[in-house]
């Protein structure tokens, strides 16, 4: 295997002219989306380039209290922006989002860096910031999707649910059609994604480690690894968020607190 082609700056700068095709068609179509797209390219651009230069830090010190660090600021803006994008109330449900997303992290992390990879050091920078970085940003766009279908089902069908309870239902069976529609709609796309993969597109871990030297058979292994811990991570991640969420979004009688709904149902209309 030849060394990975380095990028040039100029390069690099020359490689955004190609955006200028998707921008034009948004102009000819009146879509609208010229400026939030420019805005998003730029903070990914200066976003990338910030981390770039404190992961080399990291990479370099290997720290585990510093490792640790940069994972919890993760966590933290992962669950503000899945509940900031789900229209929920930041403050009511913060807590069991970051409860869930550490639990299910600790898992995953611990049974495949430690029990499958074998790490000698589990905090080893180069493996733990990487795998974790990649659980918690798949969980928080499934989270978004599941939470959403989650309370936007409590929220527009109440009635179904008190007549579930009326009719001598405890509140486990009543909201169990929300939470499976919410788990369906949140896992579908993954399971539809992985069924198809390596048939229809190479994923991106698996393509980097072919760039960066490795053999094809050790980069699908990796991927085929990642992938499970994906996946699992998700699904615990989204199941953990709806249990310990439902500790505030009723109250001991079993009734829907409106204070967990109201910006939800605001933000759904």
């Amino acid at each position: 295997m030849s060394p990975i082609q380095d990028i040039s700056w100029v390069n690099l700068l020359l490689s955004f002219v190609i955006i200028a095709i998707p921008l034009a068609g948004f102009w000819y179509y009146r879509v609208g989306l010229t400026k939030s797209t420019l805005i998003a390219i730029a903070r990914m651009t200066l976003q990338l380039s910030a981390v770039a230069i404190y992961l080399e830090f990291i990479f370099e010190m290997n720290n585990p209290f510093l490792n640790l660090g940069w994972v919890l600021i993760m966590i933290l803006v992962g669950v503000y922006t899945t509940l900031k994008r789900s229209n929920l109330n930041i403050k009511t449900l913060a807590v069991p989002l970051i409860i869930s997303a550490i639990t299910s992290l600790i898992i995953v992390d611990a049974f495949f860096l430690g029990a499958i990879i074998q790490l000698p050091y589990i905090f080893e920078s180069q493996y733990f910031i990487p795998i974790s970085g990649m659980i918690l940003g798949n969980a928080m766009n499934h989270n978004i999707v599941g939470l959403n279908a989650y309370f936007e089902g409590l929220s527009n069908n109440q009635n179904l649910y008190y007549f579930l309870l009326i009719n001598g239902k405890n509140k486990k069976t009543a909201i169990n059609p929300f939470i499976v529609q919410a788990i369906r709609k949140a896992l579908n796309p993954m399971i539809a994604n992985t069924s198809v993969m390596g048939l229809i597109s190479l994923p991106g871990m698996m393509t980097g480690q072919i760039l960066g030297g490795n053999s094809p058979s050790t980069a699908i292994r990796y991927q085929i690894m990642i992938m499970l811990a994906i996946f699992t991570g998700c699904s615990i991640n989204l199941m953990l968020s709806i249990i310990l969420s439902n500790k505030v979004t009723f109250d001991k009688m079993d009734r829907i607190s409106t204070t967990v709904l109201a910006k939800s149902k605001k933000g759904l209309r």
